[in-house]
């Protein structure tokens, strides 16, 4: 069986017009998820000194805001809203259950269901946090404009909704 990463036997490509030529595919630089990710980390590099200041990783910290949108949570659906792999969410929310930042509970209904909330203390670390976190997103609306900003946002809720559903045929 062959892999289908593995670089195909023969002459290397001269440069990358003759790969090009060959594949049918669009540009690197014209991949929209490529984009989207390089959009993602200008933005993140912008938020992760202040992350690290407060001792949490950004996937934490999606899990804390997540939680300050809600009561409480099942654990499936903190995932979801969190777009975090079951096994991550569970290594995440041990650790934040150990620092006090959340707590924990089985479903009243369901035993086997996780229940999540925010504690006082995580409460208290988003508050702190999100002064820091407030004063980043008044510099990038600074920069890149609020009009803009709100445009972009309405763009990606059109994207994502467009896209969701079906997957699209390959």
């Amino acid at each position: 069986m062959s892999n289908p990463l593995q670089r195909p036997s023969g002459p290397a490509p001269r440069d990358a017009d003759q790969a090009a030529a060959r594949v049918r595919i669009r540009h690197f630089s014209k991949s929209l998820p490529m984009s989207l990710l390089k959009a993602r980390e200008a933005v993140m590099r912008h938020f992760r000194a202040s992350l690290r200041r407060f001792g949490i990783t950004e996937q934490q910290w999606r899990v804390l805001r997540a939680l300050t949108s809600g009561e409480t949570f099942e654990v499936t659906e903190l995932a979801e809203a969190t777009f975090l792999l079951a096994p991550s969410l569970s290594r995440i929310l041990k650790d934040l259950d150990e620092r006090g930042l959340i707590l924990r509970r089985a479903s009243p209904t369901d035993l086997r269901r996780g229940i999540v909330s925010i504690s006082p203390l995580g409460l208290e670390l988003i508050a702190r946090a999100g002064t820091e976190s407030e004063a980043i997103y008044r510099e990038i609306t600074g920069r890149y404009g609020s009009e803009r900003l709100a445009e972009l946002q309405s763009l990606l809720r059109q994207l994502e909704e467009c896209l969701d559903g079906p997957e699209i045929a390959g």
